[in-house]
């Protein structure tokens, strides 16, 4: 287990002090970046072999929601892969306070011709990722319904500033662009209890994201995500409010 404790910014919260979803995506994805890093399957070494890690899921689920904190404790495990597939654990703890549990699922893509790899042998076998074998601890990622009836939407251009290492929008940015549409009244007087994410497709500078949302009742929300310009989905996700 991985452990980092962090200093919550004030860029990284909203005005009622809780930390933003995106700031959260964020740390988990700094972390999973640090410790592929120290264990040899990071970044520096996956580029070698022209492949890229992409995120596919999360289930996030949430304690309690942090807010109101400057230090946070930071986990995360790399709990293995099949052939395809690699998983990843996090919490985010109040000192010995367990505020948050997610499950991560990634896969290796070859840059060159957009095909995914097959882990164990990409990673040649690294005993920091084992063969992946289910734990009580791993959370089950949910299916997500695709919103039958929209009930308010925006439209986003990609900015320069909103493209990562990979040339595409990185995936932190999705969050926000899926929560927008819901406004201020909304998010002031909700909080997130569980956060189902499938993301599907990336999306370049230049583009523009449709975010579209069905509020299924006050406390469940459906989101997806589009290619303004193809109508291709990128990412769905639903949410469980209290």
């Amino acid at each position: 287990m991985f452990e980092e404790r962090i200093q919550v910014k004030y860029s990284e919260m909203d005005y009622k002090q809780a930390v933003k979803p995106s700031a959260i995506l964020n740390f988990f994805q700094d972390m999973a970046s640090k410790n592929a890093e120290n264990l040899g399957f990071g970044y520096s070494f996956i580029t070698k072999k022209n492949l890229a890690w992409f995120l596919l899921k999360y289930r996030i689920e949430f304690v309690k929601y942090p807010a109101e904190v400057c230090n946070l404790t930071l986990k995360t495990q790399p709990r293995g892969y099949n052939k395809i597939f690699a998983f990843r654990n996090f919490e985010i703890c109040n000192g010995q306070e367990l505020l948050a549990r997610a499950s991560s699922c990634w896969a290796l893509v070859n840059t060159a011709t957009g095909k995914m790899a097959n882990i164990g042998e990409a990673l040649e076998f690294n005993p920091g990722m084992p063969p992946y074998q289910k734990q009580n601890e791993d959370l089950d990622f949910e299916k997500i319904s695709i919103p039958q009836k929209i009930d308010v939407e925006s439209v986003f251009e990609i900015r320069y500033d909103d493209i990562d290492v990979n040339c595409h929008a990185n995936n932190c940015n999705y969050i926000i662009w899926a929560l927008e549409p819901l406004g201020f009244d909304f998010r002031s007087s909700h909080c997130i209890k569980t956060m189902d994410i499938i993301f599907k497709k990336e999306i370049k500078y230049g583009s523009k994201v449709l975010s579209q949302v069905e509020i299924i009742n006050e406390t469940n929300t459906l989101h997806i995500l589009k290619n303004a310009d193809t109508g291709e989905e990128l990412c769905l996700i639903n949410i469980i409010w209290s």
